[in-house]
């Protein structure tokens, strides 16, 4: 399974431009290791290709799964606390976020850093409107 997974990810690495620039073009991100990749969506495997994907400014929306298959290359979780980072220290405005984990308590812990993700991004809004 895995060497699929792997030829798999390579070639949408190449397809949609993952090793190159996304021009103006606009992706949506299904992180997932198994759920069929819904219509219209870009699939991804691991944290760090979801995160080099947002890294280019094109994303329009994530769907994070949490359980990945191998925790050392780490969960849906990661690629949260990336976006949560990057909406802190450098202003990055986040996509819609979406989780589909089946994993009731990682969910849980997900829907909570979304909710982080949304007050400091409405934080930064307000600055930039020149609010509190």
């Amino acid at each position: 399974m895995k060497q699929n997974k792997n030829k798999t990810a390579l070639r949408d690495r190449t397809c949609y431009g993952l090793d190159g620039p996304l021009g103006e073009r606009q992706v949506k991100v299904f992180l997932d290791d198994e759920r069929e990749t819904p219509e219209g969506w870009l699939r991804v495997y691991w944290p760090d290709e979801a995160i080099a994907l947002l890294e280019t400014g094109k994303v329009t929306a994530v769907s994070l799964d949490h359980d990945l298959g191998d925790d050392d290359r780490g969960t849906g979780y990661d690629v949260l606390l990336w976006i949560e980072d990057a909406v802190a220290t450098r202003g990055f405005t986040p996509p819609e976020i979406r989780i589909h984990s089946a994993n009731s308590s990682a969910r849980a812990k997900m829907e909570m850093a979304v909710q982080s993700i949304k007050r400091l991004s409405s934080k930064g809004e307000d600055g930039a409107r020149g609010g509190p």
